[in-house]
């Protein structure tokens, strides 16, 4: 414990480091992973070919994705955060265009029907009714790559890219429990204030099933 009260500034500074590497990929890859599961729904043919690709990015070993990136990205560095935002939001749509896809496909085509003898179509009938309805089955994708993301985002610390893992690499390097146990914990801590969120927003977002919730 005196180790963590000597350096909460340190661990302070490298859990908003680690927010945002596995944060703003979040959000990068749900944007991406949008119109691609959309299309995967849309097309028969297309969904074999887009879930395959993309579950196939997830099997690219964390290590060698972010050492790799200055030479997909030329210009930039091994060292550039840039490079672990890109390489996460690779793998925050390889577990998404799935979802999205299974996530619009669980709106009951009685629903769509009735949209459509309503007037909506095209994109209007996509975000007034497919997305709403999806929004459940799209945050439960969203919280397990919220999780993976905070877990991966530590392997950074192996090529010198500052976050919460390196209280772990220090803490085996030095022999400091103390530290070791300070990384674990604020990993933990992180991705339940992650689920948190996305608890909260699915659940401004689908007032319906409050309302379900209340009447049953």
């Amino acid at each position: 414990m005196t180790w963590i009260n000597d350096h909460w500034s340190e661990i302070f500074t490298l859990a908003r480091s680690h927010v945002w590497l596995a944060g703003v990929p979040l959000i990068l890859g749900l944007l991406i992973a949008l119109p691609l599961g959309w299309a995967a729904r849309r097309w028969s043919r297309v969904y074999p070919v887009l879930i395959s690709v993309s579950g196939l990015l997830y099997t690219i070993p964390s290590l060698a994705l972010f050492v790799l990136m200055p030479i997909i990205i030329p210009g930039t560095r091994v060292l550039d955060p840039i490079n672990v935002v890109i390489a996460m939001t690779v793998y925050t749509v390889a577990l998404l265009v799935r979802t999205v896809a299974d996530g619009l496909g669980s709106v009951p085509d009685s629903t769509l029907q009735a949209a459509q003898a309503m007037g909506y179509r095209g994109f209007r009938r996509f975000f007034g009714v497919e997305l709403p309805l999806a929004v459940p089955v799209i945050a439960a994708g969203l919280r397990v790559a919220a999780v993976s993301n905070v877990s991966i985002v530590s392997v950074a610390s192996l090529i010198g890219v500052p976050q919460l893992g390196n209280l772990l690499t220090d803490g085996y390097d030095r022999f400091i429990t103390a530290e070791i146990v300070a990384g674990i914990v604020a990993c933990v801590v992180l991705a339940l204030i992650f689920d948190g969120v996305i608890l909260l927003g699915q659940r401004l977002l689908t007032p319906w099933q409050r309302a379900q919730g209340g009447r049953a």
